[in-house]
């Protein structure tokens, strides 16, 4: 669908993005679902940021069956929730600088107070909601830059937060870039995040609804995805 998807697994991913944050430059990560693909069919400059990113991983079982449909199968899900993770876990080991942007008031704090706790040493420099308007797009950037953050992740939604990242990078110039969705309403507490036994059915889409029907706009995406990869050519 004109979307190109990084066929690496979780611990290349990982590699990888440590790598980038030692090249000091900016770099801009996307973890793509169903849904943003099929945003992207009719928002054209949310498709060239797809095109232009340094790395897109596949954030849905979705995006796993396309791929293996294609006949280039990818590893394994790389969830924006999970990078959140596992990059504040690097952040306490090797003291990068991390900075949340997004979500309603107070919940970013509350996801880093949390993440503090989970991962004791984790270099959060700076939180900040995502309820700014759009003209005000290089004035929260030039707030954030001050922090100088290594790792930025930025929580507004498909696809707000990959164009404030793209729009903004040469002024924050965070070595990476991520939009995480709605991961801070996961480490907040605000949201629970699926069981490992749902995780295991692929399920966990299903849970997200039935948890926010607000989603089901974002769950309509899903056969139109697979009604469009199904008449796409191999």
């Amino acid at each position: 669908m004109g979307v190109p998807v990084d066929r690496m697994g979780f611990s290349s991913v990982l590699d990888l993005l440590d790598r980038f944050i030692q090249e000091q430059v900016p770099h801009m990560v996307v973890t793509a679902d169903a849904s943003g693909i099929v945003a992207a069919q009719k928002d054209a400059e949310f498709r060239e940021i797809l095109k232009r990113a340094d790395l897109v991983t596949p954030d849905s079982e979705g995006v796993l069956w396309a791929a293996k449909r294609q006949g280039k199968p990818i590893p394994e899900r790389v969830s924006g929730v999970d990078l959140v993770d596992h990059l504040c876990a690097m952040s306490a080991q090797k003291g990068y600088r991390v900075f949340f942007l997004g979500a309603a008031p107070g919940v970013a704090e509350m996801a880093a107070e949390r993440m503090r706790l989970r991962h004791p040493g984790c270099h959060i420099v700076g939180t900040r909601h995502g309820y700014f308007p759009e003209d005000s797009n290089e004035i929260v950037a030039h707030e954030i830059a001050e922090a100088k953050p290594d790792i930025l992740f930025v929580a507004m939604g498909i696809p707000r937060q990959e164009k404030f990242i793209y729009r903004t990078m040469k002024i924050i110039k965070a070595s990476v870039a991520i939009g995480v969705g709605g991961s801070f309403d996961v480490f907040s507490g605000k949201t629970k995040r699926a069981p490992q036994v749902v995780q295991k059915m692929k399920l966990e889409w299903l849970w997200r609804l039935l948890l926010n029907p607000k989603k089901l706009a974002k769950a309509k995406a899903l056969p139109v995805f697979v009604l469009r990869v199904i008449g796409s050519k191999r």
